[in-house]
């Protein structure tokens, strides 16, 4: 379960704005459309995990909304195995950039919210702990969010994901804001519960070396209004390292050119 369809996608927003910004030529006025998506044409198979990428404000958290169905597309349409995306599914799980913890909730407490309708205690609890022990947290069961580091609080969001089990799991920027170490080792969490799992996983990121190593399938984006730039099947297995890989490597220098920075300076 989990195959992606997306055809033909478009989206417009209506500029808000009643006075330009400084420096701003582009001649909008309030109440404009502001295309963000253009034409987006993309398959994604199940299982897959898919990393895409793209310069900021170019529309990819715009995009997972809408596959998501937080958002409807202007044109065209989103199809998870063969059926129309019309709204949010509790079969497709959205990883917001920032924590989504429920503060006064212990990581328990939060792990277990999506299996409250679960027959049986004992197997809701089994399986409550089967989770958090899966992502590490062993231990801190009854811990409140403001106490877990921010690595622990990623790792508690996933473990509340999983324990629905989803189709399709979707990330947008999930180590933004952790430190080099941390987003290290949830980058190697995320691709063994991805190996372990096999669910198809969606993950916008702004980091090239995390596409590289994590996906099965890299996208990227253009410049506003967004289109698909380039769309490569990466069938390296794990680990990797680009630096031992001659054609990731390739591909590397590549992405850097097309988002037009140089990663040697």
């Amino acid at each position: 379960m989990g195959k992606i369809e997306i055809q033909h996608l478009t989206k417009d927003f209506p500029n808000r704005r009643r006075n330009a910004r400084p420096g701003d030529d582009s001649g909008l006025q309030f109440g404009d459309r502001i295309e963000v998506l253009r034409d987006i044409d993309l398959t994604f198979d199940r299982g897959e995990m898919i990393c895409i990428l793209g310069p900021s404000g170019c529309g990819k958290s715009t995009l997972l909304k809408i596959i998501a169905g937080f958002e409807n597309p202007s044109t065209g349409r989103v199809l998870i195995d063969d059926k129309p995306v019309c709204g949010p599914s509790s079969n497709h799980i959205f990883v917001f950039q920032h924590s989504g913890l429920l503060p006064w909730m212990t990581v328990w407490q939060n792990v277990g919210m999506g299996l409250r309708h679960m027959p049986g205690n004992g197997q809701r609890q089994e399986k409550i702990q089967e989770y958090i022990d899966l992502v590490d947290l062993t231990g801190f069961e009854n811990y409140f969010p403001y106490q877990l580091s921010g690595g622990m609080q990623r790792r508690a969001e996933l473990a509340r994901a999983l324990a629905v089990n989803p189709d399709m799991l979707i990330m947008d920027e999930p180590f933004s804001g952790l430190d080099f170490l941390t987003h290290m080792k949830m980058r190697e969490e995320v691709v063994n519960m991805h190996e372990f799992i096999g669910k198809t996983i969606l993950l916008v990121t702004h980091n090239i070396d995390d596409a590289l190593i994590m996906g099965d399938r890299v996208v990227l984006m253009s410049g506003r209004p967004s289109e698909v730039k380039l769309m490569r099947k990466l069938a390296f297995e794990h680990p990797r390292n680009y630096e031992e890989e001659p054609e990731l490597n390739e591909l590397r220098e590549e992405l850097y050119f097309m988002l037009g920075v140089s990663y040697a300076v």
